[in-house]
């Protein structure tokens, strides 16, 4: 689905991604990880059309998109959260995701206010709002709603997109235990449905959800295997500084 081919983008005489290479699979949940600084997000900005490449080439299911914008890559069906919650505050649920599926239609942005009486856009919203647990928060503002809902949230404007491809940057972010144990629920959910890449320092919930974790130390992947793998791996101890940041066992958080 996602090929990434020596990738390297330079801010001054740093390299925050050195050379990186890496295929995801069609319907894998495959996490990056790394410690702070590794250029994990970097490369989600790099994989979306945030920032442009200084050298490398990305396929998206076989075609090159290294060279597209933002809004074309995401019209062939790749779409990103970020770590920061980005939503319209004043907005309600619903109105929130359906503007993304207007967006997904080509739409412009000029219509806002028939998008609050067509049917057919709500429709659309009510089901990626149901698809992770907001259906009966659908007419709060986005603004009301706890941490946790707002990432469930930006998850369903991810969904309305009708995306082949999910770039998801730290969802699980300032999130609580209550809160986090309910989006890796969402999150399993996607498997198989969705292609999803996901960057997250939470490593209990990465273990919990990867099929294969690839790691990112100084902008070059030092490492990418399955989980049991990567866990093992003395590289991938030696970068988080011992093994606490590693869950030893296999089990779920």
């Amino acid at each position: 689905m996602l090929s990434l081919r020596g990738l390297r983008k330079n801010f001054g005489g740093l390299a925050v991604t050195d050379d990186v290479t890496l295929d995801v699979s069609p319907g894998e949940i495959h996490a990056i990880i790394g410690p702070n600084g590794a250029g994990k997000t970097t490369l989600i900005n790099e994989i979306s059309g945030v920032l442009p490449l200084d050298a490398g080439q990305i396929l998206f299911d076989g075609r090159d998109v290294t060279r597209l914008p933002l809004h074309r890559r995401a019209r062939l069906g790749l779409a990103r959260s970020f770590q920061i919650t980005s939503i319209i505050p004043d907005f309600s649920a619903l109105e929130n995701t359906a503007l993304a599926v207007q967006a997904g239609d080509g739409s412009s942005f000029r219509f806002f206010r028939p998008t609050a009486s067509e049917a057919r856009l709500n429709t659309a919203a009510m089901a990626a709002l149901d698809s992770v647990g907001l259906a009966h928060r659908a007419a709060t503002p986005a603004g009301a709603m706890s941490h946790g809902e707002k990432r469930q949230l930006e998850l369903a404007i991810a969904l309305a997109t009708q995306p082949r491809l999910l770039l998801l940057d730290e969802p699980l972010a300032g999130a609580g235990p209550e809160e986090t144990e309910r989006l890796i629920g969402i999150l399993r959910s996607f498997r198989g449905r969705y292609t999803i890449m996901l960057v997250e320092h939470d490593m209990q919930a990465v273990f919990a959800l990867a099929d294969r974790i690839s790691v990112l130390v100084y902008g070059r992947l030092i490492a990418t295997g399955g989980p049991e793998l990567i866990r093992q791996n003395p590289e991938v101890r030696a970068a988080y500084l011992g093994e606490d940041d590693i869950p030893l066992s296999g089990a779920p958080c």
